[in-house]
């Protein structure tokens, strides 16, 4: 489904025909049942989801996945260290391709910001069929670790603890230099990010988690569920913050049944 946490450049970083800045579209499909649009963690990058957006667009479910500034082809531009801003240009750059059937989702800082496009999208009448969230506390429940405040080096461990790979790009002084401001700016918009209250979602919402997630536990997901009138699902998976690479194939297969049965719904 997913490749290796990703910090630098992947296949597909090109716009696909009418991406935009925002909005990728690795596997175009010509008349799709669906679209899913999907929030990459912090320090990620759209290419995370090449492999989801290849094996959904053999189901007729076109993949957007979003590409936030300040890495791969969008290296030059300023980074936005605040969601609310980043959810605000997302929802902009998302409403041409809402004309049919969409959900979204969002792997950690990713799960915050698809949520708050999500209430956008409802808001603006566009209300999405599903949301699909991944490795993060419910909204009223971020906290403020100081993650975004440590030294490059400690930074940089904590990505590795996380990760749990040894990327060369840890070693090359020069990768890091372009890589660190990116990933910094994620984790502040991350931590600085405060819920404000308002209507509930009425789309269903899936939450996702390792069971060894040290960043979130079990427990806190369930809290998702405060955030939807419509019906909560949690899975646990075995594995830690990455365990969606090591069960791709289980969630693809998930998300595709669970998207067809909320867009029939819809």
């Amino acid at each position: 489904m997913m490749e290796s946490p990703d910090h630098g450049d992947g296949p597909g970083d090109a716009d696909g025909a009418d991406g935009g800045s925002w909005i990728r579209g690795f596997h175009p499909v010509p008349d799709p049942a669906a679209r899913l649009v999907c929030f990459p963690h912090a320090g990620g990058s759209a290419s995370f989801f090449f492999p989801l957006s290849r094996e959904l667009a053999q189901r007729g479910v076109e993949v957007l996945p979003v590409q936030y500034p300040g890495r791969q082809d969008r290296r030059a531009e300023p980074n936005i260290p605040d969601l609310a801003v980043m959810a605000d240009r997302v929802a902009e750059a998302l409403a041409p391709r809402l004309d049919r059937p969409f959900a979204l989702f969002g792997h950690s800082m990713g799960a915050t910001l698809a949520y708050e496009v999500a209430r956008r999208a409802q808001e603006a009448g566009r209300p999405p069929a599903a949301l699909f969230v991944s490795g993060r506390r419910a909204p009223h429940r971020v906290v403020d670790d100081g993650l975004h405040l440590l030294s490059d080096r400690e930074l940089v461990e904590d990505i590795m603890a996380l990760d749990g790979t040894e990327s060369g790009m840890f070693g090359d002084p020069e990768l890091l230099e372009l890589v660190l401001p990116a990933i910094r700016s994620d984790y502040r918009a991350a931590e600085t990010y405060r819920f404000v209250p308002g209507p509930r979602l009425d789309c269903p919402v899936h939450a996702l988690t390792g069971f060894s997630d040290p960043r979130v536990s079990v427990g806190e997901l369930r809290h998702w569920a405060g955030h939807t009138d419509g019906p909560f699902e949690l899975q646990v998976f075995p594995g830690g913050h990455f365990y969606l690479t090591d069960h791709a194939e289980t969630i693809t297969t998930g998300i595709a049944e669970r998207l067809a049965a909320a867009t029939s719904a819809a």
